[in-house]
């Protein structure tokens, strides 16, 4: 929100404020190591001040100019801390007789900065003083959409995927401000990429699947973050979720079948028809997106027309793979084709009563892979980041 008061009434709140500081001083009757503490509106300026031992006091001006100033009156500065969780620390300078402090580092629109000042008096009695001051909103923002909802249970080949709605400019800015942890602890990286409507885009996968019942934090601590152009964060989350059973599935193109296996487990292996010549079914790795009992498949809305094109209004049991059309789901007009001939339009198709068990043992983030096929699954269309090596994928990260 802007600050809307005039030239005029900014210069008369800010004398008020110095009057009543001013009072505070003269009435000099709170206790040796006494403190107080307030908050201010966002954007608006405030006076803070902590006295011990008569006269000595400290004072925290907040004003809209971007600086942060300490005073330390009849009393000297011991320490300063100003951070905000998005923008981190702020560092600024203490004048020659450490009476006042100063911040030298821009406030980040959007924030709300901890301040926190220490001092002596000039009897040496300790003061102290706290608040907290939220600077005005930035014309332009950004967030970023994360997949993993709080408190869900995933697949073990699910990476952390962000989506932004601006671009990033700085993205080692933001990176920064991103943090997954897990236990038991793995090894993982961050990798940049364009999503497939071309919005900026960042996963955090680790090097080999999750293990089984991992616990799997997400921090955005992105408030206040520049993302370069004038654009700034405003997201403060944390997003915790947890692992499954590890559910593999594994597509023969050549054999025509489906494995599909829970921890290591091989649970049923099912006759299965893949995508026909120059429809061919995407080879590599990709990650269960969702879930749905019935769905409408037109060829329009992937490109196909002509003597291909089909509008199928009821098809069952679908599992989706890529955002590019990639299901494995029921399909009975391929009835006779199950594991003798790939006839499908790119599609993994099974009969009615297999689709339907396959739908039940799967979740989002579970992976199923394609061998023997042809091109492999791009790395943005849906979750691909299993089809590159370890080194090339820690490449994409912007603090690599």
């Amino acid at each position: 929100m802007k600050n809307t008061r005039s030239r005029n009434q900014r210069r008369t709140l800010h004398m008020v404020a110095l009057t009543s500081a001013a009072a505070l001083l003269v009435a000099g009757c709170s206790s040796a190591g006494a403190t107080s503490s307030g908050t201010e509106g966002a954007g608006k300026p405030t006076k803070e001040t902590a006295k011990s031992g008569g006269p000595s006091s400290i004072a925290i001006d907040t004003k809209t100019s971007g600086k942060i100033t300490v005073k330390a009156d009849g009393s000297a500065l011991t320490s300063v801390d100003v951070s905000a969780p998005g923008p981190g620390k702020v560092e600024g300078t203490l004048s020659e007789d450490k009476s006042v402090w100063t911040s030298t580092t821009p406030l980040a629109p959007g924030a709300t900065y901890t301040i926190s000042a220490r001092g002596a008096g000039g009897d040496g009695s300790p003061l102290s003083k706290s608040t907290s001051y939220t600077t005005p909103a930035a014309a332009q923002t950004f967030v970023g959409t994360y997949n993993a909802d709080k408190g869900s249970t995933v697949g073990v080949a699910l990476p952390v995927s962000i989506t932004f709605n601006k671009p990033i400019h700085d993205k080692a800015a933001v990176e920064r401000k991103l943090k997954v942890t897990s236990s038991p602890a793995i090894e993982g990286a961050w990798s940049w990429m364009k999503d497939r409507d071309g919005k900026d885009r960042i996963d955090y996968r680790p090097k080999d699947y999750w293990k089984p019942g991992t616990s799997v934090t997400l921090r955005m601590d992105l408030a206040g973050v520049d993302a370069g152009g004038g654009i700034y964060g405003t997201q403060q989350r944390v997003v915790n979720f947890r692992i499954g059973d590890a559910v593999t599935s594994t597509v023969d193109v050549a054999k025509k079948t489906m494995t599909v296996s829970r921890n290591g487990k091989v649970l049923r292996t099912l006759k299965v028809s893949t995508g026909k010549e120059t429809f061919e079914t995407w080879n590599g790795t990709m990650v269960v997106l969702s879930k749905v009992p019935s769905i409408r498949m037109n060829s329009a809305t992937v490109g196909i027309f002509g003597p291909e094109a089909y509008d199928l209004g009821d098809v069952k049991w679908d599992v989706q793979l890529t955002p590019s059309g990639t299901y494995a789901h029921a399909a009975p007009w391929n009835e006779g084709k199950f594991g003798r001939v790939n006839a499908s339009h790119g599609c993994i198709g099974m009969s009615t009563a297999d689709a339907k068990w396959f739908y039940d043992q799967v979740r989002f983030g579970d992976p199923v892979t394609v061998v023997n096929s042809k091109d492999t699954v791009a790395v943005n269309n849906g979750y691909g980041a299993w089809n590159v090596d370890w080194e090339t994928w820690k490449k994409g990260s912007a603090l690599s």
